[in-house]
């Protein structure tokens, strides 16, 4: 039976395998057939200068004679080119495919109507033109009859120009084919790399690294002469690291050539001779490597025909004199190989080089991999043959390594006991060789530990297993890794003394889940346990526990007081409730206790008696008594509920209770308000964070009414919204929160200036009185590097709009980094922005970093304009911060005006500009381009009573009074 499965392995099977695949070959249908393609004539003229039009390039192509294909030979600058495009299918799309690799841009029009069809590079590529393949697809659509296509592109390399028709569903058969075959080449070629460099870094055949390098240099050359070489393992390669990569391939190609040539045949080598000109060819190589760093793509490529040539020759010439005197077949396998595989990995080049259209496109992919599997066929049989060299010399070394190994080895006999042992194995179980017959396998460990071993070794020697030790042996404490297999009807195994190993890994499994300051449970402990309660059905609450004062110990007395103090909350607590309430720490002075099985009256009775045995015993610390408060946050949890919303509700409910000054506790029943309004604020978070972009956003705009000149100028706020899927509209104050929680506020404060920007350009003209528009940056925005970088690169899109912005940061946000606020003001101004300081006042910031920050206007916080009129404080505070503004060149803008009184108190103090409901609400956007001033809007009689009141200065002098004194607003 074993000769029999033998024979059918090694001889019916391989056989079975090789006829059905050339029968599949030759009779099976292929999996991606299509009708083909049909070569379309075309008429192509040089653009050296760039200086052609569409029309004038139709017009210059009129006289030129058609073409099947066009050479670039080399050349870099546009190439104009007009074909006629037959309609392909009745039922199909028609499509246009332009196949070159070497096309860096296209863009396409009808030639008879000059509508544009597309623009495509390599990184991108718009409306009709896509990328398909190696090159670009058009896409023409249903057409009645032929139509004209002119196309303008720019090639790098070799480039040959020319134009397939194809109907949509031949295309994508295509392209399928084409991606298999690139995907089999690719694979198959870089699986045997893979494999040769393992096989050799296990054998330590260091001439099969450099091959299986060769190997994937051979796997790259094959990918540009097809086409597919943008790509790595599935990964598209950057445009802009395509080319130095080409020119980087090809040198270090010629260079792993040379190399492996070298190794391969360094025994005949020595005996051809010619040591200067292999010299000579290594030379050569890295001078192409210089050239691929050192020249462009244009230029390199000459070079590589050049020096190429030159050291293809010197190999040519050298494997010619090795196969005249050295003529074993191995060697003749070796160099027929290897000369094929040069043949086909040049021939394109050769090809381009010499215009032979019979070399251009040729067999270097199918000769290239069949090459390759030639050599990796013979190098695997030369590690073969050196394997069983050594393998007797292995043999014989065997027995000393298994004497002198540290690790204990063992062979037992079917009963349990010792045959053989080696020295490290005697030493660890103190183990003599007299003992072997008479000692068993359980004499030495834990019991049951002979039966393990023996379904161990049934397993084979893939698994494993720790055992401990005899308690009898005096080793009862001992640890031992044990490995097995059955030989011979024998057991041979090998075993470690893993002891201190083992407490390792389970002191490093209990601090996994456990914090090593209180011996409770970590975030990842109580987040675990949550999740199985969640998932049990019965009742239970949350408690979050913060305590209140403890940042002072920490301060006052140091960290080792701290600690000291949350050890003894965490034992305080243990005592307090069962061992079955999971309780653990999940920051400095924060814990959590699941109070499973237990109704949500039962637990706030719990947590009352919690706080008190926290809050009323002081802390001893050595000498030292500290009076530390708790505050509860406590939620009635219900099935399913996620970890992070019963977290986060329990955190908010003990933020609340830190805020109350009446009760230590605040507890959220199922149902209450809170409760979901805060489940409201999760989801909008969420949504936030999983989308780029979320769906809804709008902006909304408030004009700012000027005090000089009201009836002269239009300029406004930009407030964000969003709507939500119900069609409500979200408060802006929760959409900003949310974003800012889910780390998403960059990205929108950069849609917002986006779309405003060009808001502003398409409507410029409708906003001739607007001086300036005002636009709130988020503190995360503003200190993110990323989005600084987006911004000035959009006002350098829109320069001529940048004028009309003033972006808003608040005080505290400016101060938190002054030396970036500074560069970052200096930009903007730089661009023609313009800067306000928003709620100014509201802050507790130094005036005295107010003059490092030259700003353009201050906003003065809404809550001293609400209230100036009842209280005469804030009238003396916000005529200060006027007359500073003032005193600095700069504006000042009143918020939240909301009666005519405090309208009238601002014109007295001096302010500039004012803003609020009394003014008008946040606009839409047609109401702000229908309108002609900001006291447009304005509805209040007593108000438009004071407008009129309001002496207007003629235009030259209004006009230079709103100009602040240092570049600021309109």
């Amino acid at each position: 039976m074993d000769r029999l499965l033998y024979t059918f392995s090694v001889f019916v099977v391989p056989a079975l395998i090789a006829v059905g695949t050339v029968a599949t070959l030759l009779w099976a249908p292929h999996q991606f057939e299509s009708n083909g393609a049909v070569a379309l004539p075309l008429r192509v003229i040089k653009d050296p200068r760039g200086a052609l039009d569409p029309a004038g390039a139709v017009k210059s192509l009129e006289h030129q004679a058609e073409v099947g294909r066009f050479s670039t030979q080399l050349a870099e600058t546009p190439v104009w080119f007009l074909f006629n495009v037959p309609n392909m299918s009745l039922e199909q799309s028609t499509y246009v495919e332009l196949p070159s690799r070497h096309a860096q841009t296209l863009a396409c029009w009808i030639a008879s109507t000059l509508q544009p069809l597309g623009v495509a590079n390599r990184q991108s590529t718009t409306n009709e033109i896509s990328a398909v393949k190696a090159g670009f697809s058009v896409h023409l659509g249903h057409l009645a009859q032929p139509v004209p296509v002119l196309c303008r592109g720019t090639f790098s390399g070799p480039a040959q120009i020319s134009a397939l028709g194809w109907d949509g569903q031949s295309l994508r058969t295509s392209a399928l084919d084409f991606q298999e075959s690139s995907g089999m080449i690719g694979g198959g070629l870089l699986t045997l790399a893979v494999f040769v460099f393992v096989t050799a870094l296990i054998n330590r055949e260091w001439t099969y690294v450099i091959f299986a390098a060769w190997l994937v240099g051979n796997l790259r050359l094959c990918a540009n002469a097809m086409g597919w070489d943008m790509q790595w393992t599935g990964r598209t390669i950057p445009a802009d690291f395509l080319q130095p990569l080409r020119q980087f391939t090809f040198a270090t190609y010629y260079l792993l050539t040379g190399a492996l040539f070298s190794q391969l045949f360094r025994r005949e080598l020595k005996v051809v001779g010619y040591h200067w000109l292999l010299g000579l060819g290594q030379y050569i190589g890295i001078a192409l490597l210089v050239c691929s760093v050192a020249l462009p793509y244009s230029r390199f490529i000459p070079a590589l025909w050049l020096l190429g040539g030159i050291g293809i020759g010197v190999l040519i010439f050298l494997l010619a004199r090795i196969v005249w005197l050295a003529r074993s077949r191995t060697v003749l396998w070796y160099v027929g190989s290897l000369a094929i595989v040069l043949f086909a990995t040049f021939s394109d080049v050769l090809g381009a080089a010499f215009s032979i259209k019979s070399l251009s496109g040729g067999v270097s992919t199918v000769m290239a991999a069949l090459s390759s599997s030639m050599m990796a066929a013979f190098a695997i049989a030369e590690q073969m043959r050196a394997e069983r060299e050594h393998r007797r010399q292995a043999q014989t070394e065997l027995r000393n390594t298994y004497d002198v190994t540290p690790i204990g080895l063992f062979t037992l006999d079917s009963a349990g006991h010792f045959v053989r042992a080696n020295p490290a194995l005697r030493s660890m179980l103190s183990l003599q060789k007299t003992e072997y017959k008479v000692r068993h396998w359980n004499d030495y460990f834990e019991s049951g530990a002979w039966g393990a071993l023996q379904a161990l070794a049934s397993k084979g020697s893939e698994g494993e297993l720790e055992m401990g030790g005899a308690v009898a042996r005096g080793n009862g404490e001992r640890r031992f890794l044990l490995k097995a297999t059955r030989s011979n009807n024998w057991i041979e195994g090998s075993l470690q003394d893993v002891t201190e190993r083992s407490k390792a890994i389970e002191r490093l499994r209990f601090l996994a889940e456990h914090d090593p300051l209180t011996g409770s449970l970590n975030r990842r402990g109580v987040e675990k346990a949550i999740a199985a309660q969640s998932e049990d059905g019965a009742a239970w609450a949350l408690a979050y526990v913060d305590l209140d004062r403890f940042k002072l110990v920490n301060d006052l007395f140091g960290h080792r007081a701290g600690d000291e103090v949350l050890k003894q909350v965490a034992t305080r607590t243990r005592a307090l409730f069962s061992a079955g309430f999971p309780f653990g720490r999940i920051g400095g002075d924060e814990f959590v206790c699941v109070m499973s099985g237990m109704s949500i009256d039962e637990a706030i009775d719990c947590c009352h008696h919690l706080i008190s045995a926290l809050s009323d015993t002081p802390y001893q610390v050595g000498n030292r008594a500290f009076q530390v408060k708790a505050s509860v946050g406590l939620v009635e949890c219900s099935h399913g509920v996620r970890v992070q919303d019963a977290l986060s509700h329990a955190d908010r409910a003990c933020r609340e209770a830190k805020k109350s000054s009446n009760t230590r506790m605040v507890t959220y029943r199922k149902g209450a308000a809170a409760f979901e309004e805060r489940a409201e604020e999760l989801k909008l978070v969420e949504t936030l964070g999983r989308n780029r972009l979320p769906p809804g956003l709008f902006l909304v705009m408030q004009p700012i009414m000027s005090l000089t000149a009201p009836t002269e100028s239009l300029n406004f706020e930009v407030l964000l919204r969003m709507r939500a899927p119900d069609g409500a509209t979200l408060p802006a104050g929760k959409v900003i929160v949310a974003a800012e929680e889910s780390g998403n506020i960059a990205a929108i404060d950069k849609w917002v200036i986006a779309t405003l920007l060009e808001w502003v350009e398409k409507h410029q003209a409708s906003l001739t009185n607007t001086r300036f528009i005002c636009v709130n940056l988020s503190g995360g925005s503003l200190n993110d590097e990323q989005f600084m970088e987006d911004v000035f690169a959009l006002f350098a899109r829109f320069r001529h709009i940048v004028p009309y912005l003033c972006l808003e940061i608040t005080e505290s946000v400016a101060l938190h980094d002054l030396g970036n606020t500074q560069r970052f003001i200096a930009r903007v101004h730089e661009m023609g922005g313009k800067i306000a300081l928003d709620d100014f006042g509201a802050g507790y910031t130094s005036f005295k970093y107010l003059k490092d920050l030259s700003a353009d206007a201050l906003k003065i916080d809404g809550e001293f304009i609400r209230t100036m009129c009842a209280h005469p404080a804030d009238i003396a505070i916000v005529e200060a911060i006027v007359a500073l503004a003032r005193n600095l060149g700069m504006r000042s803008v009143a918020e939240w005006v909301e009666d005519v009184d405090t309208l009238r108190a601002l014109k007295e103090i001096g302010v500039d500009y004012v803003q609020g409901y009394l003014i008008a609400k946040p606009q839409e956007s047609g109401a702000i381009l229908a309108a002609t001033s900001a006291a447009s809007f304005v509805k209040d009689p007593a108000v438009v009573q004071f407008i009129d009141s309001i002496v207007v200065p003629d235009t030259t002098l209004a006009f230079t009074y709103d100009i602040p004194a240092k570049a600021g607003l309109h």
